[in-house]
């Protein structure tokens, strides 16, 4: 069949920079969806994406759909004729509907009966006619928050739209959307090149933009080129730049043709911890702070321009004037501040709510310092320092400069307590108990810096939990999965054994006068053992896996991810599914079972295939029981692989349920053994 290039392009005023990816992308997907349904095949798809536009690329489109054979079932012949054999109103109708006379349908018989049906070939539709149709759905199906219209439009979309290009090879495909029609001329640059240009093909797309309108379309390229120009500005002062994604994906989303200027600010600046001045000029500027080999900031960075003077001097001199106000009032800030020590700031935490229900930022801190002590008790950290840390902790928040930029607290409450001479442990605590961030983020690695970090998220899902704030959706105001997400991690990556449960009664206890809820710690542990077995999908393992450790309740996370990891390898073991259905066989006798003694006779047991089981499983119950008493789980699953074959023998040869009872007791009592061996690391049963 023939085939051609296809090209759409919407062309708007300024899209949001930090959802220009996610529309492009979902413009794609949902477009290409619509071709696959549609039956028209393709080679490859390309969503271009800038300021002002948003363009899809299809190669090799196929100009038509294929036609298609196709049933069209009629009413029952007993309802399409009368008692004469004369067709009935609905018949005629049907086939009038079809194109046909009722004389040249066929008949089609089911085991329901007789019915009128006919085959036909539906013709496929031109490509050209189907493309304004779906590109408009695609349109509709973003993930846009909030519409507008402009001027005297009815027309919404996230921002208003100018121009609409949609050709097939060198074809205009004429149609209307969002009040545009359909042109071969688009915008170019607003400011370099044509701001017009006519696009003569598909093909020439890319090209024309780039030559004749000054854009490169292409994101990726326009990233590619910012961070190459960047690095090349930074390696002038041999340095290197904060290249953060999100930075450079926003500025990829400002620019239409990037151009990268190297700038400069006063070094007295430097004086100021150096966060505070990147947040001004990352956030609020989008530049690109430079660092020097030994990471310290150094008084140059670089930023984007959708313009490229012959002389950039005053370009550059602009953006210096601009950010020079911002870290001004970061120096303004921080010497404000520092004519106080960091503890001096604690008093005014007595004045800011955390939560009305709760109390005082004050208050909260008591609670996490408490806790803080009690956990550097149970893993050998020093508690007077946890303790100094959680009291400091908060601290910064009632300083000028964090409550100007907030996204430095943390950072700022650890460089105050450092110009404060406190011990190193606890000013990297207090930027520590935020950690992990995000996903992906480090965690704290230090035991005063875990102590006071697991207690800030333990005094967090309590405190909120114990006053009936439960996360909804996707509402979690106070960070309550990110807090359970992280105290796993911190747990698990750490190889820290601990019982959560007496961690959450401590909390409990802690917050006992504020808790609501008298199912606090339930909820609490609940909430965070589903985070828990999120936490395991994320590493591709099976819910059934998690649901076999924690019908075992075990009450230290560390030991939870100690038997998850054995299960997972006991399940790769040939025997593992035999095992698990004879464990699920012994599940349901021992639940039917009346009571009985769960000592083994061993002079009771005749048959040769108990014998061989009993002499196994005391073998293998001394080897469980000394690997299961040093957590060696893996072993000790593997372990019961032994026990294939006794179990299976034994279920062959031997009735449980003997005529004499005291035989039938005592065969229970060897199950029950068993039963007891096998559940020490998990209920297996639930694995298949």
């Amino acid at each position: 069949m023939t085939t051609n290039n296809l090209l759409l392009e919407l062309g708007t005023e300024e899209l949001p920079p930090k959802s220009l990816r996610t529309l492009a992308q979902s413009l794609h997907d949902s477009f290409v969806k619509q071709l696959k349904d549609q039956n028209l095949h393709f080679e490859s798809s390309k969503w271009y994406a800038t300021p002002r536009r948003l363009a899809l690329f299809i190669t090799a489109l196929e100009e038509k759909q294929q036609d298609k054979e196709i049933e069209i079932k009629g009413p029952a012949v007993k309802a399409a004729f009368d008692a004469n054999g004369n067709p009935t109103k609905a018949a005629l109708g049907w086939a009038s509907a079809n194109g046909i006379k009722i004389e040249e349908a066929q008949r089609l018989t089911t085991p329901k009966g007789e019915w009128l049906y006919i085959k036909t070939t539906k013709k496929g539709a031109n490509t050209v006619e189907l493309v304004p149709e779906l590109f408009k759905t695609a349109l509709k199906s973003l993930p846009i928050p909030r519409l507008m219209h402009w001027g005297d439009k009815r027309e919404e979309f996230v921002r208003p739209v100018h121009t609409l290009c949609m050709l097939f090879g060198d074809n205009l495909i004429p149609g209307s959307i969002l009040g545009v029609e359909s042109s071969k001329e688009i915008n170019g640059h607003r400011f370099l090149g044509s701001q017009k240009v006519v696009i003569k093909s598909a093909d020439t797309y890319v090209e024309q933009l780039r030559t004749e309108g000054r854009v490169v379309a292409d994101y990726e390229e326009r990233k590619a080129s910012i961070i190459k120009q960047v690095t090349d500005i930074a390696n002038s002062v041999n340095g290197k730049a904060d290249l953060d994604d999100s930075l450079v994906e926003e500025v990829t989303s400002i620019v239409e043709e990037p151009h990268i200027f190297k700038a400069s600010f006063e070094e007295r600046f430097l004086k100021v911890p150096a966060e505070a001045l990147v947040y001004t000029m990352k956030g609020d500027q989008k530049y690109f702070p430079i660092y020097d080999m030994n990471n310290k900031l150094l008084p140059s960075f670089a930023f984007a321009s959708n313009i490229n003077p012959e002389d950039p001097t005053s370009l550059i001199s602009g953006n210096e004037r601009v950010v020079r106000p911002r870290l001004s009032d970061a120096e303004f800030f921080f010497q404000t501040d520092r004519k106080n020590n960091l503890e001096s700031y604690f008093k005014k935490l007595e004045n800011i709510v955390y939560q009305k229900d709760i109390g005082t930022l004050a208050f909260r801190s008591d609670c996490v310092e408490e806790l803080a002590k009690y956990i550097a008790n149970e893993i050998n950290a020093d508690a007077t320092k946890a303790a100094r840390a959680a009291h400091l902790a908060k601290c910064d928040l009632a300083t000028t400069m964090v409550t100007e930029f907030t996204d430095t607290q943390g950072i700022m409450g650890m460089h105050y307590a450092e110009l404060d001479n406190e011990d190193k442990d606890v000013s990297d605590a207090i930027f520590e108990q935020y950690l992990p961030r995000f996903a992906g983020d480090i965690i704290p690695t230090k035991p005063v810096q875990i102590s006071v970090s697991l207690a800030e998220k333990i005094i967090t899902l309590v405190g909120i939990f114990g006053i009936n704030m439960l996360p909804k959706g996707d509402k979690d105001p106070f960070g309550l999965r990110r807090a359970a997400i992280g105290l796993i991690r911190i747990l698990i990556e750490n190889n820290i054994s601990i019982n959560f449960y007496k961690l959450i009664d401590k909390a409990c206890s802690i917050l006992e006068a504020k808790l609501k809820s008298k199912e606090t710690k339930e909820n609490v542990i609940n909430f965070v053992y589903n985070r828990l077995k999120a936490y395991y999908q994320d590493q591709g393992i099976e819910a059934s896996i998690f649901l076999a450790v924690l019908s075992t309740n075990p009450q230290d996370i560390l030991d939870f991810d100690n038997r998850v990891k054995a299960v997972k390898q006991f399940k790769s073991l040939p025997e593992a599914e035999n095992l698990a259905s004879a464990y699920k066989r012994i599940n349901n006798i021992l639940s039917k079972a009346d009571k009985f003694d769960t000592n083994i006779n061993e002079s009771l047991l005749k048959e040769e295939a108990e014998v061989k089981l009993f002499n196994v499983l005391k073998t293998v119950d001394v080897k469980v029981s000394k690997l299961y008493s040093e957590s060696n789980y893996t072993e000790a699953l593997s372990a019961l692989s032994e026990l294939k074959d006794p179990v299976d023998n034994f279920f062959e040869n031997v009735m449980v349920n003997a005529e004499e009872a005291n035989i039938k007791n005592n065969r229970l009592a060897l199950l029950n053994n068993l039963h007891e061996i096998i559940a020490k690391t998990a209920d297996i049963s639930v694995l298949y």
